[in-house]
């Protein structure tokens, strides 16, 4: 049996694709048999009229999966807006069921499964005469989240509520990641605190600008994992 998670964020452009290459790497360094999943990609670059997912390249790059980007996203849109925008103007609309069976097909060839998703937890992925939402992606799959999180200023208001919209929805929140962390910064000693004693979940790892790698026991990270 396989096991996955499901790596979200606070918001857009706090590091998820950066982190979850991290994590991908440190898996494969340590000869994990580990994959990745994404349901839907906007902002693709076009190159030999070809649209190539940027996220997708970079996590194989950076952890040596040799696969190519295209067969790791279901879903790659051009114009750089929200997915479900995004497949509203390519006239392209995302289908539950295609998610569903690209990622069992990318599941059977790995043990480890890490899907990366779109923004941060609440974003719409459909949005016409069907309402799909990334949440319902997270439990058609039947995983658990693990939150990527800014070290800055409002990352406690970000995290929190991120934590809680998660439990409303009866996902489960595994652990928090903090990036762009600086332990000499008291602001973000203190977040890290704050956000434990609020949400109750652990930081269980913190990465600094430019990290090449993940600072996290291994099996600590397996632990994450859930079966699927």
């Amino acid at each position: 049996m396989s096991k996955g998670i499901f790596i979200t964020a606070t918001g857009t452009d706090i590091g998820k694709t950066y982190v979850t290459g991290l994590i991908l790497k440190l898996l494969r360094e340590n000869n994990i048999n580990a994959s990745y999943y994404k349901a839907a990609l906007s902002g693709a670059d076009l190159v030999n009229d070809k649209l190539i997912p940027g996220d997708a390249k970079y996590v194989a790059n950076i952890s040596n999966l040799k696969e190519d980007p295209t067969n790791l996203v279901s879903y790659i849109y051009k114009t750089a807006v929200s997915p479900h925008l995004a497949s509203e103007i390519e006239d392209n609309p995302i289908e539950m069921n295609k998610i569903k069976s690209d990622f069992l097909k990318t599941k059977s060839n790995c043990d480890y499964i890490t899907v990366e998703g779109s923004g941060g937890i609440i974003c719409p992925l459909r949005m016409d005469n069907q309402l799909i939402m990334l949440k319902d992606v997270i439990k058609e799959l039947n995983l658990d989240i693990l939150i990527i999180a800014s070290s800055e200023l409002g990352t406690i208001n970000n995290v929190v509520l991120t934590v809680e919209y998660a439990k409303s929805n009866n996902i489960n929140v595994r652990g928090i990641i903090m990036n762009n962390y600086d332990e000499n910064n008291f602001l973000h000693r203190d977040n890290k605190k704050s956000v434990e004693r609020l949400t109750g979940i652990p930081v269980i790892a913190t990465v600094k600008i430019n990290d090449k790698n993940l600072d996290i026991d291994i099996n600590k990270l397996l632990d994450l994992y859930q079966d699927i």
